[in-house]
């Protein structure tokens, strides 16, 4: 089955004034659905391949296209409408099983994002910053991917695209600023739920 690009949870402006209209519409529109179309189109070499040397040839298609298409999905989700503009619920963290787990692990939301910021805004070129919960160790991390792999080693939790189609019509060359902001519109109630499903907590 083809994969398809899917809605947005909200209108294209709803994010404002943290991302632009004009970002999310190009950033939706023209490169989700660039990911979209590519990785359908690997797909259907990767089917028609006869040979071992047909198929290796085409994993760098599918592991590019293929972790686009999952991470923007994702993103998507990760935000809403800010609750500072009166618009929605997103930037606002209640109590619950994910701030125990934040606080726990670092010491609050604050120290999180501060340290999240730093980590992320240090990758080389384009890639992708990361809250997950390591399955292995049970707790919540901060780890980053290159260009459009996908995590694999943690569950993702939060994910924040640091590519400069995500910012730069808005933000310019300062990642920074594009950080700090982003947090105003992140959904914490979507968070908490890969979280439980993650296995973090047991269900309150």
């Amino acid at each position: 089955m083809a994969h398809v690009l899917p809605n947005l949870p909200y209108g294209y402006d709803a994010l404002e004034p943290y991302i632009s209209r004009q970002i999310m519409e190009l950033h939706h529109k023209k490169h989700h659905q660039t990911y979209v179309n590519a990785l359908n189109a690997a797909e259907a070499s990767y089917a028609a391949a006869s040979t071992p040397k047909e198929r290796i040839a085409l994993q760098a298609a599918l592991k590019f296209n293929g972790g686009g298409h999952i991470n923007h999905s994702l993103f998507w989700k990760n935000m809403a409408p800010p609750a500072s503009e009166g618009k929605g619920n997103g930037g606002v963290l209640k109590d619950g099983p994910l701030k125990i787990a934040i606080e726990s692990t670092f010491g609050s939301l604050d120290s999180m994002t501060s340290k999240f910021n730093t980590i992320t805004a240090g990758i080389q070129g384009s890639g992708w910053g990361w809250l997950g919960y390591n399955p292995a160790t049970k707790t919540l991390e901060i780890v980053t991917t290159a260009n459009q792999d996908p995590l694999l080693s943690h569950v993702p939790i939060i994910g924040v695209d640091i590519w400069e189609h995500a910012f730069y019509l808005q933000y310019l060359n300062v990642k920074a600023d594009y950080l700090k902001a982003i947090w105003s519109v992140i959904n914490f109630e979507e968070a908490e739920k890969r979280y439980l499903e993650a296995g973090g907590s047991a269900k309150l």
